[in-house]
Order: C-alpha cells, then structure tokens, then sequence
C-alpha cells in the first residue's frame, strides 16, 4: 500500500508510482513489495471453480469529478476474471447528463466513469444501454468494443435461428465498426502490417451520451471544462428516481387531501392560501403557502413559501401584487454604518443590483424574487460566488488572484469598512428598500423614475399587452373581410 497520506491519491499519481516500485523491483532484483504496493490485494473466492482468487482494490480520485473505488478479480485455476468500479463518494443532489461530440478518433480515448445507474445513449444507433448491476471505468473506444464483443457472441446461432435479427444486428455492428475506424476484413493483413495507417482511417461522427440520476458517471473533457464537443448538465430527480435510488421510501397512501378556495370569495390579508403540489429535491408531496403583505409607504406583495419536511428542501419567493408601474424605477442607497445594513430590501425578480465601488452587478432576475435585509442578500452573494465560481484547477493563477481581490472587497462590503453606494435597478418599480425616516426623505437614499426602453418592455412581455379595444382585435380575426372593405371605403373618402 502507498505510504502517500492521501486516502484517495489521483490516479495518475499511482500510475507514476506503480511504474516507479516495478523499475526498482526489476533493479533491485525483488519479486514482490508488499508494503509499497499501489494496490490492496485480497485473497477471494472463485465463483466458478469455487478455489482461491486474487481481488485488487485502488482507492483513486479522477480529477474534475471524486473519489472512486476500482476493483479488479482474477482466478489463476479457471481463468475468470471480473472488474467493477464504485463511488466512494456521497450520491449527489442532483442527476447529470453528459454529452459528448466524438468526430476524431482521439475523442475515442475520452475516459468514462459509469455508475450502476447510468444510461448511456447513441442517438445515431437508436442504442440505449440500461443501467447494469456493477459500475465500469472504460474508454469510449472500450465501450463500443465491449458492445461489439456482446452483440457478436451468438450471431452464428441467430444467423440459423432468426435471420432477420442476425441481419438488422450485422447492419449495427457495421456501423459501430465505422464509428471506432476499423477497416474491413480484407485490409485487416495490411492494415497489422502497417499500424500507423489506422491512425489515418477517418471514423463515423456520432453522439454519446451518459444519464445517470444518482449523478456518479463522468464523461471527460478535452483539456478544459471549456471543450466544444463536450457538455455537462445537472437536473433534478424525479420521486420515481429517488425509490429506484433507493434515496426515499414510497408513499404509503396517496393521501392528497385538497384544499379548494371558493372562486368567488375573495382573499383576505389574515388568509394563508395553500397550493398541493411535489418537492422538486425528493419528488414527496409538500404544500405552497402564499399570503398577501402590506409594505408601508410601498405597495402589496405576495409571499410564497415552501419546506419539505423530509428531505428539508426550502424556498420562498416574492412577487407584486400590484398593478404594472408606467415607469420603471431606480434606488440608490449610500450604506455608510451597518445599521444601514439591517433595511429590509424587497428584490423583485426583474430587479438588478449593482455595487460600483466593487465592481458587483447583479443582471436582472439574478437570485429571483427576494424579500430579506440588505445584510442578508449581500451574504448571499458572497455564499453563492465563493462556493461555485472558479471552483476547479483549469483558472488561471492571475483569475483566481482577480477573484479573491473581488471577494475580499466584497467581504469588506458587508462589514461596512468603508462607505458604498447600493443601486437597485428595476424596470417595473417593483423593488423597496427601507426607509428609516419615513415618510419623511431619507437623506442617504434617491429615487429615480425613468421611461423603459422599446427592448425592455419586449423582454418584459409589454409590447404585446392590450387591455382597452381588445373587442376589435377579436371581431378582425373573425371577420376579416368585412374589416378589410371597411377600410378600403375609408381610404377612398380620405383620398
């Protein structure tokens, strides 16, 4: 075993040190290093002949991804050997999905880590693999010969058999053949005569992708996170997905008990309004709370509220309850002692916010709706940029330097070091801050009003809103013709 006191040293650290203890054996003349070696080695049962077998563990992490398990069986007697790959990590909270582009044969040599979870696709093939019972650490180019290697196994007997699934399978097999660059069996002499020719083969473009809900497969990238022909994207599980996974238990009765509100009776402010619906982490039936707050010397809004009580998911959210502001609106603080920093903020969710002494700006919609102190969504901020930006070795050192000189400043922000300016910016006037002297000015507070811009009002849905003479809209589409004679007859008078 490794003297390295990494737990889960990287895998190309072990290569390194593997190749290192075989060159000092072959040296040194010594046939075994149990105490240096990379791998653990235990003694198994052979399943199949029922004698002695050798199982070797690795304990690796695969960079960009987490800490794995490889194992690896052989019996000496029979012959049989098995491998089988495990996650050593925690089961995400969110399912994945990678996709990769192959279109040269170097994409074949992409590494892929697959769960027992994991659905692997080739659109091109109408080919899908369903999860299986044990993990695998393969290649992409592995992966199509294992597929290769399965489908051929009984093709002789299928050829006697079922000719029409002996047929549409050699037509799949020739394609997965085009897709790895082999060439045809006449040219298999010359091409092993002359190997650097395969390099040369053009391959079949094609599409892999992984599915895999529990979020422990991997497909690698080319050089960096930033590589063209690859994606990754994260989703959330379904509450079917969580029993498959083992993650939740089924519900016993689907006691969905409905809470209906007369149309007719209008909501009052003491009401809590309840919605039914299902936790978007663990797929559990949760219940929506809404009611509606008077903000003084501001407008109504609408508080929505969400907690699961088995997985803990929570969530709230803000909207206006009001009517949509002819002109938009603009607030700039200047927060000079931290009780400045204790004003609620109520940040609508088309509500952008800018810092300019620190270089902050916050796009509109940015955090959805929030109704919190200024304290509170400047820590927010902090939480969300320090934990998921710049979180892999791929940035450069001069980004990274840039970075943390941002969130120190940031830092420094939120303990009132020095004074700043807070601009909230939002184009329906749905946005607050507090105002510690109302409804007397605020000294360290402005208000702008200003027109919205035509592109504003398009990426607000306005353009297209008509609330007076909708009738006559209405009466056109379902009488074009006599529209369109009034009008020709009105032209003619005018002229």
């Amino acid at each position: 075993m490794s003297k390295s006191s990494e737990l889960f040293p990287a895998i190309g650290q072990v290569a390194d040190q593997t190749e290192s203890i075989e060159t000092k054996d072959v040296l040194e003349g010594n046939t075994a290093a149990d105490e240096e070696k990379a791998v653990d080695e235990i003694d198994s049962l052979c399943m199949k002949c029922h004698e002695q077998g050798k199982t070797r563990m690795l304990l690796t992490s695969i960079p960009f991804f987490k800490e794995v398990v490889v194992m690896s069986f052989r019996c000496e007697h029979c012959g049989w050997s098995n491998n089988e790959i495990q996650s050593a990590g925690e089961i995400r909270p969110e399912g994945t999905t990678y996709t990769a582009k192959i279109r040269a044969r170097e994409d074949l040599n992409r590494q892929i880590v697959r769960s027992s979870n994991c659905e692997v696709q080739i659109p091109e093939l109408d080919l899908t693999l369903p999860p299986t019972e044990r993990g695998q650490l393969t290649t992409v180019e592995g992966l199509l010969r294992d597929i290769t290697a399965d489908l051929s196994m009984d093709q002789p007997l299928r050829k006697i058999q079922d000719e029409a699934t002996y047929t549409s399978i050699e037509a799949l097999l020739t394609k997965i053949k085009a897709m790895l660059g082999d060439p045809d069996e006449g040219e298999d002499e010359e091409q092993e005569a002359s190997s650097s020719k395969k390099e040369d083969i053009p391959i079949q473009p094609f599409t892999l992708k992984l599915d895999d809900p529990s979020g422990n497969s991997f497909l690698e990238f080319l050089g960096s996170m930033s590589d063209p022909k690859w994606n990754v994207r994260v989703y959330p599980r379904t509450f079917e997905q969580n029993v498959q996974l083992g993650l939740v238990a089924p519900d016993e009765e689907g006691n969905s008990e409905s809470s209906q509100t007369e149309a007719s009776q209008e909501i009052t402010k003491e009401e809590i309004l309840t919605f039914p619906g299902n936790c978007s982490s663990c797929g559990h039936s949760i219940n929506t709370y809404m009611k509606r707050v008077d903000i003084p010397y501001f407008k109504e809004i609408l508080i929505m509220s969400t907690n699961c009580d088995r997985c803990g998911y929570r969530d709230n959210e803000v909207k206006s309850g009001a009517a949509i502001s002819p002109q938009g609106k603009r607030i700039i603080l200047k927060v000079e002692d931290s009780e400045d920093l204790s004003r609620d903020i109520l940040k609508s969710e088309t509500a952008g916010l800018e810092i300019p002494e620190i270089d902050l700006v916050l796009t509109h919609g940015t955090l959805g709706g929030r109704f919190t102190t200024l304290e509170g969504i400047l820590n927010q901020v902090y939480e969300e940029l320090s934990e998921k930006v710049f979180a892999g070795d791929s940035s450069s050192g001069s980004e990274k330097k840039t970075f943390d000189t941002f969130l120190a400043g940031l830092k420094a922000a939120i303990n009132v070091e020095k004074p700043f300016t807070v601009i909230l910016d939002d184009p329906l006037a749905n946005s607050y801050i507090q105002s510690l002297y109302a409804p007397d000015p605020d000294p360290n507070m402005t208000f702008e009003l200003y027109d919205r811009t035509w592109e504003q009002n398009e990426g607000l849905g306005l353009n297209d809103i008509k609330v007076e003479n909708y009738e006559e809209d209405a009466q056109e589409q379902d009488n074009p013709d006599t529209v369109t004679g009034e009008g020709e007859g009105a032209e003619k008078k005018e002229s």
